[in-house]
């Protein structure tokens, strides 16, 4: 979701540059740099920029150039007769020289500038244009933004590729689970036993089957198959996935936990984490992703 575009225009009298810029953000966060007489604008971007863009955090800005203006200033009359009547008081008192137009003139706010005033159709006319404008500096910042996702999607599908991996070896190692699993289960039984030395059979394979039960991932890869199946179809829908890729993440590290804490096996358990750490690696990328 990171980029930045600059796209440059003009007309007879002023010339504009926009620069937008975007990181990574979990919503699209809009922030607009508007100089003084163009907050008409801001309507018009605000809805422009979410038709371009879903995340990110964004900054647009405007920098206006109107050297091409003629200029004309006025004098503030009522702070200069207030000037001259502060030294005319002050003279009174102490002993200086009388105040020159030009010192009076360099006063800040004595002298402004005027601008004259537009037409209102030339104003509009010149607002559509640097709407078009805005318009193409998106564009090249989503062909940049794309330019990045295409790059984090080759780096996506080497994890994901990884992940599989591991997911098929998890596969193998509860194969081979079975006689741990039965020496587990012996001896968890034969502590049931012997603190419950009357426990009825019936009861004793109730707590059997349900101890095999805890300690079956099947399920667990299964579903680690399946998100990793969603996570490539993702990929190759394109568009705003990030949102869906981030939840495939927390679905993929629920059912890693659940793995390590029902393994009865050290390999299995070092697969598990080798997963986690595979996740977190994914998490990293996915929020690049719009």
């Amino acid at each position: 979701m990171t980029g930045f575009a600059r796209q440059e225009g003009g007309d007879d009298l002023m010339t504009w540059v926009w620069e937008v810029k975007s990181v990574n953000g979990r919503n699209l966060d809009l922030r607009l740099r508007l100089p003084q007489g163009f907050e008409a604008l801001e309507a018009e971007i605000r809805k422009l920029v979410p038709g371009r863009l879903a995340r990110g955090n964004v900054q647009v800005a405007l920098v206006v150039d109107r050297s091409r203006l003629p200029l004309r200033y006025r004098v503030n009359r009522e702070l200069l007769q207030q000037l001259l009547g502060l030294t005319k008081e002050l003279g009174e008192d102490l002993p200086a020289a009388a105040p020159r137009l030009d010192g009076l003139l360099g006063i800040k706010g004595v002298l402004e500038p005027e601008e004259d005033s537009e037409d209102e159709a030339v104003a509009e006319a010149r607002n559509a244009a640097m709407l078009r404008d805005l318009a193409a500096a998106l564009g090249k910042l989503s062909r940049a933004r794309a330019e990045e996702g295409a790059r984090l999607a080759a780096v996506i599908a080497t994890h994901l590729d990884s992940f599989e991996e591991v997911v098929e070896a998890a596969g193998k190692s509860a194969e081979l689970q079975p006689p741990a699993l039965r020496e587990r289960l012996a001896r968890q039984v034969s502590e049931l036993l012997e603190a419950s030395p009357g426990l009825p059979e019936e009861r004793l394979a109730q707590e059997a089957a349900l101890l095999a039960t805890k300690a079956d991932v099947r399920e667990e890869l299964d579903r680690l198959r399946a998100h990793l199946d969603s996570a490539r179809d993702l990929m190759k829908a394109g568009g705003a996935v990030g949102r869906r890729f981030d939840f495939l993440c927390q679905e993929l590290n629920r059912e890693a936990n659940t793995l390590c804490s029902k393994s009865a096996d050290m390999e299995l358990t070092r697969q598990g984490l080798t997963m986690k750490t595979l996740v977190d690696k994914l998490r990293e990328q996915v929020q690049n992703i719009e």
